[in-house]
């Protein structure tokens, strides 16, 4: 999906946000996992960038039906799968917002 170019402090944000790691490993299985950003509704938009969570790649796009439930991935598995076991990406938002403002030094 082509968006729009993000501004220096959208790339800030999406920066520290992908420093906390996966939101869904840290919060649903209590480990540290590298992340990328996913964008909750799409890259187009005013704000998008600011409407990211931050998703390892077995909880962002990967698609495996044989791995054990806890792996439900957003693109692979759809969205309301992923919602129904991880719940509503806005509140991943929220958690995502708590976890970058935990970082030592955060000035987003």
């Amino acid at each position: 999906m082509k968006g729009r170019t993000p501004t220096t402090r959208e790339k800030e944000w999406m920066a520290a946000a992908r420093e906390t790691g996966c939101i869904v490993c840290s919060e649903f299985l209590g480990v540290d996992t590298p992340a990328a950003i996913h964008h909750i509704d799409g890259k187009t938009k005013p704000d998008a960038h600011y409407m990211t969570i931050p998703l390892c790649g077995k909880h962002h796009q990967e698609k495996d039906n044989h791995r054990p439930k806890r792996w439900i991935s957003r693109h692979g598995d759809g969205r309301i799968a992923f919602e129904d076991e991880y719940g509503c990406e806005s509140e991943l938002l929220s958690l995502t917002l708590a976890a970058v403002g935990t970082l030592e030094g955060n000035k987003i």
